[in-house]
Parts: structure tokens; C-alpha cells; sequence
């Protein structure tokens, strides 16, 4: 996994895997008790993190990560640093802002997508979305659900904040939502990716 900058001081990484071997105590001793299927989801998700963090801010790689309101996990020795894990199927992803907000999400398209789905999260360009075939109308949603919960994941509001209120048109790359700025990253990832970061 090699961390790409996105965005002045914002950076991504990702990749697949579902189990890690080795990591932080602080993250063993937060997976304590969860489903063994769950603990390795987060526990991969948390090497993948620590691993961008490495790369990019080494100081902080081995710093206590704590779920912050609705869950974001934030880094209490690092305020200024902003962070976001995502996970889908093996698929892990993870961002890194230095002074802002972020979010990022990855999404493997889902076999079945009921078209009513479609109807409330896209509000413009639906009805052609609905139209496509059933495995393309699935990958371009994956795209459009990407940016919209990388949105309010940077938000730190989750699904609370009604990722479906994002206005992502089909096809759509980059966009900005209240004060952030979202790109879906089409030309880096084959699995749909997308990241959010707040003005500097």
C-alpha cells in the first residue's frame, strides 16, 4: 500500500486483506470481545491506518486512537490531525488530514440494489441511473454512495447526517458539500474509493 496525497497535507491509502497478525496493544485491547470476524475487520482497518500514518506522520503512528462523537475515531495527542478508517469485504482504506476534517469511504457494489435505493440518494439522475444494467447501475451507485458517506463521515455526523442529502450525480468525480470538498478517486482505485476533507 503506497499513501498518494490528495489534496494539500491530505492523504489516502488503501488495500484488501482480512486479518492483522501484529498491531498496536491499544487496538488488541479494543477488539477484546468483539465477534472474531469483527476484531479482524478492525483490526485491519486500524494497521491500515496506522500504517498511512507511518508514512506520512510517523510521530504519531503509535498514538492511543479513541472513537470520538458518533464514533470517528480521532487521536487525543494529535488534534490537529484529522482521520478516517473505512472497510467493505476485505477492503480497507484510510485518511489522514493534517489541520482539517476527513472522511473517506470504499464500497464493494452490491449484488442486489433496489431501485427505490437509487431513487432517495440520487436526486438528480436517477431515473438513467435506474435504467443501466443491474452490475452497472451497482458500481456507479458504489461511487455516488462513496462520496456521500466520505461527506458526512469528515462531518463527523455519520449516518446521522443523512449521507443520501449529498448531492453526487452519476459519473460525478469531485464536488464540495458545505465547507468540504469530496473526491472519488476513479483513476487510483478499481474498488469504489472516495475522500472528503475541510478547507484548511
Amino acid at each position: 500500500m503506497k499513501p498518494i496525497e490528495i489534496a494539500p497535507d491530505v492523504w489516502a491509502v488503501w488495500g484488501r486483506g482480512t486479518t492483522a497478525t501484529r498491531g498496536h496493544p491499544d487496538d488488541h485491547a479494543a477488539a477484546a470481545g468483539m465477534a472474531t470476524w469483527r476484531a479482524q475487520e478492525f483490526l485491519a482497518g486500524r494497521a491500515t491506518l496506522r500504517h498511512l500514518l507511518a508514512e506520512v506522520v510517523p510521530e504519531a503512528a503509535l498514538l492511543p486512537v479513541v472513537p470520538g462523537p458518533n464514533g470517528k475515531p480521532w487521536l487525543p495527542d494529535r488534534p490537529d490531525l484529522g482521520i478516517s478508517i473505512a472497510h467493505d469485504e476485505g477492503h480497507f482504506a484510510a485518511c489522514v488530514g493534517l489541520g482539517r476534517a476527513v472522511g473517506i469511504d470504499i464500497q464493494q457494489p452490491v449484488a442486489h440494489l433496489d431501485p427505490g435505493v437509487v431513487r432517495r440518494c440520487v436526486r438528480i439522475g436517477h431515473e438513467n441511473l435506474n435504467a443501466l444494467p443491474a452490475a452497472e447501475r451497482s458500481l456507479a451507485f458504489a461511487w455516488i454512495w462513496t462520496a456521500q458517506e466520505a461527506c458526512v463521515k469528515a462531518e463527523g455526523s455519520g449516518l446521522a447526517g443523512g449521507p443520501w442529502t449529498v448531492d453526487v450525480s452519476p459519473g460525478q468525480s469531485a464536488g464540495t458539500w458545505k465547507g468540504f470538498t469530496w473526491r472519488s478517486l476513479r483513476e487510483t482505485s478499481e474498488t469504489p474509493l472516495s475522500c472528503a476533507w475541510e478547507a484548511a
